[in-house]
């Protein structure tokens, strides 16, 4: 069952700014749900947005196997995306993250949290790229 992910200004404005854009970019909501991600990011995932839909948080982290260069793993609250929602700061770590295709890829994935102008939280930008070590 799909879910919609609340369309609020800021991440209405986000994922219009992620769809003209050749960065590769995410938006989550203010929840931990994947709301939205580009074509350039589709390619690194391995799926379209179209076809994944709005995952919640536990979802996509399911799908998404991630550890640091050295093998060892990713707490759920050491991941960029919660650290910007949590602590409300930005966020950046270089990970190999196994995708949807089965392929693994170091990215380096920072995070930046959506602050609305009474310090709400609107939900995290996510800018990832694949990192091969140049």
């Amino acid at each position: 069952m799909e879910r919609t992910a609340h369309k609020s200004l800021p991440l209405i404005l986000a994922r219009e700014f992620a769809s003209n854009l050749a960065t590769p970019l995410a938006v989550i909501d203010e929840q931990g749900t994947l709301a939205f991600f580009n074509e350039p990011a589709e390619r690194i995932i391995g799926q379209s947005f179209a076809e994944l839909g709005n995952l919640s948080e536990e979802e996509w982290r399911a799908r998404f196997n991630a550890e640091r260069r050295d093998g060892t793993s990713l707490s759920v609250d050491e991941m960029p995306t919660s650290v910007a929602r949590r602590l409300r700061r930005p966020a950046h770590e270089t990970m190999v993250l196994t995708m949807l295709d089965g392929q693994q890829r170091t990215l380096s994935v920072t995070a930046i949290p959506m602050l609305g102008r009474e310090r709400d939280l609107a939900g995290v930008v996510v800018v990832f790229w694949e990192d091969n070590g140049a």
